[in-house]
This record gives C-alpha cells, structure tokens and sequence, in this order.
C-alpha cells in the first residue's frame, strides 16, 4: 500500500510538471512581434530576381532565370547564366547558360545530348521572347573554359558536362532567329 501511495505522489509530481513546462512553452512562443518589422518573403525575392526563362520543347525544359548577381544563378540549384554573357536586348549578345547533366533533380541540361542542329530554342528575358536555332553542337575538353566563336550577332550558347565522356563538356551554340 505504500508503494501505491509513492507511485501516486510520483505520478501526480510529473503531472504538475508537465502542465507547467506546457504552460511556460506556450509563453516563449505566442509572444508578439514588434510592428515596426516589415517581413519579406523568400518567395518575393525570387520573383524581382527571376528575369526569364529558358525553354526546349523537344527536350521538354523549361527553367526559370534569374538576374547574373542573385544567390539563385548558381550551378547547384538552377540553370545558370554566366557572368560573361551580354544579354539578349544588348547589341551583339551572347549569352551563356551552363547546368547539370546526368541525375537528380537539379540534372536540367540531362537531355542536351538529344539536341540536333537546327532545333529551336526560346529564351525569356525580360518579358521578351528571343527564338533561337541551334548551328552547332561539339564537345571539347572540360578546362574551366568554353571555346565559341563569336561568329554570330546574336547569339546562345548552352553547356553541360558530356554524358560520353566524363573529361569533355558538351557545347550547344545557337544563332537569334529574325
């Protein structure tokens, strides 16, 4: 019987307990936020960032842009334009865009391969749409560099490790359609 009596006294002890700390937790977490703090979304940063698309209906891509300095150009969640492209409403633009191949899902540039000469290639920028077609496709060995010819007024040029071989890069160039 006194052992019952313990257990009692213990259990009622963790009961109280735990009203307390839920009583105390509750506090720490509605507390209210100043009004002066305005706060921004992630999702609104994005969008004044976004500032095209780049779309291949044979290939079935179509992949957000975003402007050359924002934390979302970068390989390793979207495609991306590189920092010396000239853009497409410049005179004489090049634009360069580079992803991943291969798999996952940031594997944007998988079907590249599957490209051929005179494809059409539609680049948003801006909420203009430039069409382009594709003149030539190569591989060249992976260096850090991209060897194009500015042959070309306008021009698009798109990138990607070659899923033939792991030391070449696969090179798409494209000329504007007018």
């Amino acid at each position: 019987m006194a052992l019952i009596k313990k257990l009692c006294y213990l259990g009622t002890i963790l009961v109280i307990y735990s009203l307390i700390c839920h009583t105390i937790y509750d506090k720490n977490i509605t507390t209210k936020e100043p009004k002066n703090i305005k706060k921004i979304s992630t999702e609104s940063v994005e969008k004044t960032d976004l500032i095209g698309y780049l779309e291949i209906e044979k290939i079935n891509l179509k992949q957000p842009l975003y402007k050359i300095n924002s934390d979302k150009n970068n390989i390793e969640e979207n495609v991306t334009i590189l920092k010396e492209s000239i853009p497409p409403n410049k005179e004489n633009s090049i634009i360069f865009l580079a992803a991943h191949s291969g798999s996952g899902k940031i594997a944007f540039f998988n079907n590249l391969n599957k490209l051929n000469i005179k494809d059409k290639i539609k680049l948003s920028y801006k909420n203009i749409t430039y069409q382009y077609i594709i003149t030539d496709i190569w591989e060249e060995k992976k260096n850090g560099y991209i060897h194009v010819n500015k042959s070309e007024k306008n021009q698009l040029v798109l990138t990607t490790c070659s899923t033939e071989n792991n030391n070449k890069q696969l090179i798409i160039n494209s000329k504007l359609i007018t």
